[in-house]
């Protein structure tokens, strides 16, 4: 039964359109969704749009009790197109293989699988797994060579002129990837963007080949180089002997379709078949996919030749990236799941795909935003704990946290990722000394073990290490400034007095960020407790003069990290001789 879309969000709103349209096509039958993923190289963030928006909604469909499957067809069947940059293990050497199928070309090299689609494959599985979506994956090396497609192909090439002149309405429109670049023209141009619109693997695939001999939506893969360089030159219908030569090595041999398994469909017909044949009923696809002439657009009328419908096929929007340019872990290349799940727990990861609608863009942040992230996660969290969270934000949060088979593992105590990440960057991996700090931020509730505290400690270890630049770590001060605390006026040194005797009377992270905000309050003659209202303006820039001393006297620079989390990790002792007691 359908929600009240005033009270659900744009998931629930699809599993009731997904629902009925699957019970109107296959009454009684389980839902199917779908993803297409070509392993052609790392596979992106952007990408994971194409597997989370579903996986979201069959979620939906599998909580209300309904039996689902979500297909991800590995296009690892395709053409392998050009050498990604940057891929540890690859040099130019590999380009000898372009034209081979994806399972043909050899792994990079020191990899422990046996071929390059397995390879890429093997790190999305991984970081789906920890992501918690649940799939069937269909390799389409297994279902062409195998011979499962063996009567939609010959179907396909009984109806090739039905299928080309349905292809040949678009084949004047602009490029896919062409129009993805002139939506770009109206704001900035985002390298990762315009990647993703060129599309890889199947997205960019030709529609088939026509010659003097006719179109065929066919192409064999050559038995003597493998490449899919190849030209039909006859086909005949009622034996299915199909003749073709390859350009590239200049072989040629006579087959008979009915029996021979290596070749496959172009990819606007391979597709549409596919949802013909496994009865998709919904398939989002990217921007690339759904301009004119596109593969989705054109797919819609290929379908019905297979006897098939157009699954219900949201288009998602670009995912961008904040702080790509200071990643370490994917030079030349956008960054992965992996990337992402490096610095960031599952459930923030789900976050950020739940709560925006596929046609709206987000950024996932590998800068400093994160912690801006994590800050309003963690309000989010609280508000869904005390009820006072909004309809549509508790969907996304109990998307984020559980899916139809749980809840997620989740750190037992989590502390501000902010603070984690200040204690990482000071400590520089010396895990006593981060226990110490950690177990001191609540005195009335200290932390035992670190464990408690991870995974998240680990994520936020993880981005000071390979996303903050050295010129932007933390360095405590060896020893005390004496130049700087010689220097200092009478105002400045009541003020650091006034800090060092509140010190040990303060000593947690709630009691010395009362004291760090507070010193200036006094010395300007107010309480310590005075509220921002109850206060003049210029106590705000006595805060801020305070605050870059403090930072001068401890770490050498005009800022870093929160004080009170600086001074906790700093030590009493050690804080009293570098302000100079």
């Amino acid at each position: 039964m359908a929600q009240s879309t005033e009270t659900t969000d744009w998931v629930s709103r699809f599993a009731d359109e997904v629902i009925e349209e699957s019970e109107r096509r296959a009454p009684g039958k389980p839902v199917v969704v779908a993803s297409g993923l070509s392993p052609s190289g790392p596979i992106h963030l952007g990408n994971l749009r194409e597997v989370m928006t579903p996986h979201l909604v069959a979620d939906e469909i599998r909580r209300r009790g309904h039996r689902v499957r979500h297909l991800i067809s590995w296009d690892d069947y395709d053409r392998y197109r050009k050498v990604p940059a940057g891929i540890a293990g690859v040099d130019e050497s590999w380009s000898e293989h372009i034209g081979k199928p994806l399972t043909s070309v050899p792994a990079p090299e020191g990899s422990a699988y046996p071929n390059w689609a397995e390879h890429f494959k093997a790190a999305m599985t991984e970081s789906l797994a920890e992501l918690g979506v649940e799939f069937d994956g269909i390799s389409q090396t297994e279902q062409y060579t195998s011979g499962v497609y063996r009567e939609q192909i010959l179907h396909a090439m009984k109806h090739r002129h039905d299928i080309d002149a349905v292809l040949a309405q678009y084949r004047t429109k602009p490029k896919p990837a062409d129009a993805a670049r002139k939506k770009q023209q109206q704001k900035p141009v985002d390298e990762a963007e315009l990647e993703a619109a060129e599309g890889s693997g199947a997205a960019a695939e030709d529609d088939g080949s026509s010659g003097s001999a006719g179109y065929f939506p066919y192409k064999p893969y050559c038995g003597n180089c493998e490449k899919d360089l190849t030209t039909v030159t006859s086909y005949d219908d009622d034996s299915t002997e199909l003749t073709y030569a390859c350009t590239s090595c200049g072989f040629s041999e006579t087959v008979r379709l009915s029996e021979f398994n290596r070749g496959k469909l172009v990819w606007k017909v391979d597709w549409p078949m596919r949802w013909a044949y496994e009865g998709v009923v919904f398939e989002p696809s990217g921007v690339d996919h759904s301009s004119p002439g596109s593969s989705f657009q054109v797919g819609g009328q290929i379908v019905g030749i297979f006897g098939g419908k157009q699954p219900i096929g949201p288009m998602y929007a670009f995912v961008g990236i904040s702080g790509m340019a200071k990643m370490s872990s994917s030079r030349g290349g956008v960054p992965t799941p992996a990337d992402a799940l490096r610095i960031m727990e599952p459930q923030l990861l789900r976050w950020l795909y739940a709560r925006r609608k596929p046609n709206q863009s987000f950024k996932i942040a590998f800068d400093q935003e994160i912690q801006r992230l994590y800050d309003e996660w963690d309000r989010l969290d609280a508000k869904v704990a005390d009820g006072s969270a909004l309809p549509a934000d508790v969907a996304a949060h109990s998307r984020a946290v559980r899916t139809a088979s749980g809840e997620l593992p989740r750190t037992p105590r989590p502390l501000p990722y902010r603070t984690l990440a200040s204690v990482a960057d000071i400590t520089a991996g010396h895990e006593d000394q981060a226990l110490r700090i950690l177990s001191e931020l609540d005195p009335a509730d200290p932390l035992a073990s670190l464990d408690e505290a991870r995974p998240r400690y680990d994520k936020a270890e993880a981005w000071i290490n390979t996303h903050v630049p050295a010129d932007q770590r933390t360095i405590v001060r060896e020893e005390p400034d004496a130049e700087l605390l010689k220097s200092l006026d009478e105002e400045d040194r009541k003020a650091l007095r006034l800090l060092l005797d509140g010190l040990a009377d303060h000593w947690s992270l709630d009691g010395l960020t009362h004291l760090v905000y507070g010193v200036p309050k006094v010395r300007a003659g107010f309480s310590a407790d005075a509220t921002p209202k109850e206060l003049p303006p210029e106590i705000k820039t006595a805060q801020r003069s305070f605050f870059a001393l403090l930072y001068h006297l401890l770490v050498g620079r005009d800022t870093g990290p929160r004080l009170p989390t600086l001074l906790l990790a700093v030590g009493q002792d050690r804080v009293r001789t570098l302000l100079g007691e």
